[in-house]
């Protein structure tokens, strides 16, 4: 990328490829700038005889000449004229046939008349400069796109809808009054009543902080949706990890033998389990002993990985219990060891090679875990798996129409105000003198509007834009 695209000034039209590379039934081309319409016109000959000229936000049909003004495709045209568009200035989009041959011709030509190639975001970052977003909006737009659920949809959706940065701007709002009382205070040292007394100034910052921890609890609870959910499939040598990750996946992704111990270091696939955006992981098989030093090392990081999980399932292979005296669960030592290390809630017991080996009548839960029966090899009982994985992961943290997700950038500034908001409490209880306390107050409302992009440097917006894909 150009280091210096985004110095660029915003009177040039720009234009782009608006569409995902590749064939397809549709393609657009997308402009933006000064030059937009008469660009468009230029590339037009339209179908209807009566045609003057572009009515905004209406469809025209015709067709587009390429550089050579040969025509290149019959297509649908669209001009929306600034400030009433996406960025916020003269915007046109080409509709059309999405061969990659037919895209490349009709760009071309969009850049033979006088705009040039976009850069990553520059769309995006064009409708924020113009006011037409906020920054936090604008991140939502990538998001959106990003979804890897419906979840994670209506979560981005409702940031780009503004929600996340009007709460945002509320809360700064409340210490930005703050910050005048205080600028009253230090001006007017002699009036009583213009500094808040020391019991409301603390409850309005404490007010603001609690605001803020919804925040972060809303993106804790997304993380699941945005990242997908960490879930580790650990158990003894041979008891059907990797037939169980396959029949997850659908393919056969890690290599199954008879021969025990085929799996030496983990494997990591990126899946959805009952909708569930998931990061599934088969690891190294317990065993007692080894004498292989890359085996050893395999056990060790799956031991690690396990401890980091959101969900843990423990594979039980029930063909070991098949000639058990007593209770056919107390065979499985290690297991049992791993669930108790681990703790039962993070956990779930999977009865392998039930097909062959039934699980015992009555029993409901290992150690602790609940427990159930599958078949890898069959694909019996792996739906109410992945159904029981989704439940445990979430636990009642389903996100619902409404709730604010923000992304790590965001959830970075708003525990570095909180930490300002808590250095506030102290230097408060402390008696302070109020020029001291403003510091405190001045930290925590920029870190706010850095998240709305209110003051934000060129370099954020550089690393924020810059993440974009072209034509966005």
């Amino acid at each position: 990328m150009n280091d210096d695209a985004f110095l660029r000034p915003e009177n040039d039209t720009i234009a782009a490829i608006a569409t995902a590379p590749g064939a397809g039934g549709v393609g657009i081309i997308r402009l933006s700038g000064p030059e937009a319409h008469d660009i468009l016109r230029s590339m037009f000959r339209p179908s209807d005889p009566n045609f003057r000229d572009f009515t905004p936000r209406t469809l025209h049909h015709g067709r587009m000449l390429d550089a050579q003004n040969r025509e290149a495709d019959d297509a649908l045209a669209v001009f929306f004229r600034g400030p009433h568009s996406f960025t916020g200035e003269d915007c046109a989009e080409i509709q059309g046939h999405g061969g990659p041959a037919v895209l490349a011709a009709l760009l071309d030509s969009a850049l033979s008349r006088g705009a040039r190639m976009a850069e990553r975001g520059e769309f995006t970052r064009r409708a924020f400069l113009n006011g037409r977003m906020d920054l936090s909006q604008a991140e939502a737009v990538a998001e959106l796109i990003a979804a890897p659920s419906r979840e994670g949809v209506y979560l981005a959706s409702a940031k780009l809808d503004g929600l996340l940065g009007r709460r945002v701007e509320e809360l700064r709002g409340k210490l930005e009054y703050l910050r005048q009382r205080i600028c009253l205070a230090i001006d007017f040292p002699d009036e009583e009543g213009e500094c808040l007394p020391p019991q409301e100034f603390t409850a309005i910052t404490e007010e603001v902080a609690s605001g803020i921890r919804a925040l972060l609890a809303g993106y804790e609870r997304a993380r699941c949706w945005r990242e997908g959910a960490l879930v580790v499939l650990a158990g003894q040598v041979n008891a059907g990890k990797s037939s169980l990750m396959n029949a997850f996946l659908g393919r056969q992704r890690a290599i199954v033998t008879e021969k025990p111990g085929t799996t030496r270091d983990y494997l990591e696939e990126q899946t959805a389990l009952a909708g569930l955006p998931v990061r599934l992981v088969d690891t190294a098989g317990l065993r007692e002993r080894s004498e292989d030093s890359i085996e050893l090392e395999g056990m060790r990081r799956g031991k690690e990985l396990a401890r980091s999980a959101r969900c843990v399932l423990v594979v039980l292979d029930g063909a070991r219990a098949e000639n058990a005296f007593g209770n056919p669960l107390d065979v499985f030592e290690a297991e049992g060891a791993l669930v108790e290390e681990l703790g039962a809630e993070r956990c779930l017991a999977v009865w392998n090679k039930a097909d062959l080996f039934p699980l015992p009548e009555n029993a409901k839960d290992f150690r602790g875990a609940r427990l159930l029966a599958v078949s890898a090899r069959e694909g019996l009982g792996v739906d109410e798996l992945a159904s029981a994985v989704r439940e445990l992961c979430l636990k009642d943290e389903t996100p619902q129409e409404g709730d604010i997700a923000p992304n790590l950038r965001q959830a970075n500034q708003l525990r570095r105000a909180l930490d300002a908001l808590d250095d506030l409490k102290k230097a408060i209880a402390l008696s302070v003198p109020p020029d001291l306390c403003s510091i405190h107050l001045e930290t925590a409302c920029a870190h706010l509007a850095d998240i709305t992009g209110l003051n934000s440097t060129e370099d954020t917006l550089n690393a924020i834009f810059s993440s974009f894909c072209i034509g966005k």
